[in-house]
C-alpha cells in the first residue's frame, strides 16, 4: 500500500503500508481510514508529536554502543543493504512529512492523504 500526503503548500509525500500507517497513528488518526485530512488546527499537535517520535529515534541510535552500531553495520553489509540499499531509519522517513505539515501550517493549508 502507498499513501500520499498531499497539500497546497508543498510537495506530495508519498510513504509505503506500514511507516504510513505508523505516521497517521502518531497523529491520532485510524490507519484504516483510506484518506482524511489534518487540520490546521490539528497540526501543532501533530508536527509536536512527529518531532518528539524523531527526536526518540535519534536518541535511540546515539545511545548505542560503538559496538552494537558495529555489529549493526556488518549485518548491513552481510545482507547486501549498503549503498542505495542501505536502510532508512524513522528519522530519515518521517523528515520529508514533518517539513510538509510544517509549511502547511505556516501557509494554513490543510494536508491530506489517502492510501493507494
Amino acid at each position: 500500500m502507498l499513501t500520499a500526503f498531499r497539500s497546497k503548500a508543498g510537495f506530495d509525500v508519498l510513504m509505503f503500508g506500514d511507516t504510513a500507517k505508523e505516521l497517521l497513528t502518531l497523529f491520532g488518526k485510524s490507519s484504516d481510514d483510506p484518506q482524511g485530512i489534518i487540520t490546521t488546527e490539528q497540526m501543532p499537535n501533530a508536527i509536536a508529536r512527529l518531532e518528539a517520535a524523531v527526536d526518540a529515534e535519534r536518541a535511540r541510535q546515539n545511545a548505542k554502543t560503538t559496538d552494537e552500531r558495529d555489529a549493526e553495520e556488518e549485518a548491513d553489509i552481510e545482507a547486501g543493504n549498503v549503498g542505495m540499499a542501505a536502510s532508512v531509519n524513522f528519522a530519515q522517513r518521517a523528515w520529508p512529512l514533518l517539513d510538509l505539515l510544517r509549511r502547511s501550517h505556516a501557509a494554513g493549508e490543510p494536508v491530506l492523504w489517502d492510501a493507494q
